[in-house]
């Protein structure tokens, strides 16, 4: 069993249930981040709906790593290198001009906050996991 079991359960489901409302939220209205920071609605909002629909998706896989955090490490390790990539890709939005400041609140609530307990997870379950990939390699 992993250490912080509990608390790790209640962060994964948490980003799972914020994740499906976010998904879900940004699927039916997908020009809200648009009104919200004072942007031109783009032409094609089904290209917002459709990361609605992505981020959505990850929800599942965070329930799924808090109904059995044991087996999970693989799944939050793609949820935080998303939640690493997203705001580099953000920034050199906003530095180049493209997006403006305000867009902040993508990155925020979709990936900053969820930062440090991810990485406690990951921290917290690698033996648990590469226990489970390698069982001959007892390093511990």
């Amino acid at each position: 069993m992993i250490a912080r079991r509990k608390f790790h359960r209640v962060v994964f489901f948490v980003a799972g249930i914020y994740n499906l409302g976010w998904g879900a939220f940004s699927v039916l209205d997908p020009q809200w981040l648009f009104r919200f920071a004072g942007m031109p609605p783009p032409n094609y909002p089904e290209i917002f709906a459709c990361l609605g629909m992505v981020v959505g998706l990850y929800g599942v896989l965070y329930l799924e790593v808090a109904r059995v955090p044991e087996h999970g490490w693989l799944l939050a390790a793609v949820g935080l290198l998303g939640k690493t990539l997203g705001p580099i890709g953000w920034l050199t939005l906003v530095l180049r001009g493209r997006w403006p400041i305000a867009t902040a609140v993508l990155c925020v609530t979709n990936d900053l906050i969820w930062w440090i307990p991810f990485g406690i997870y990951l921290y917290d379950s690698w033996w648990e996991y590469r226990s489970a990939v390698c069982p001959r390699l007892k390093l511990k």
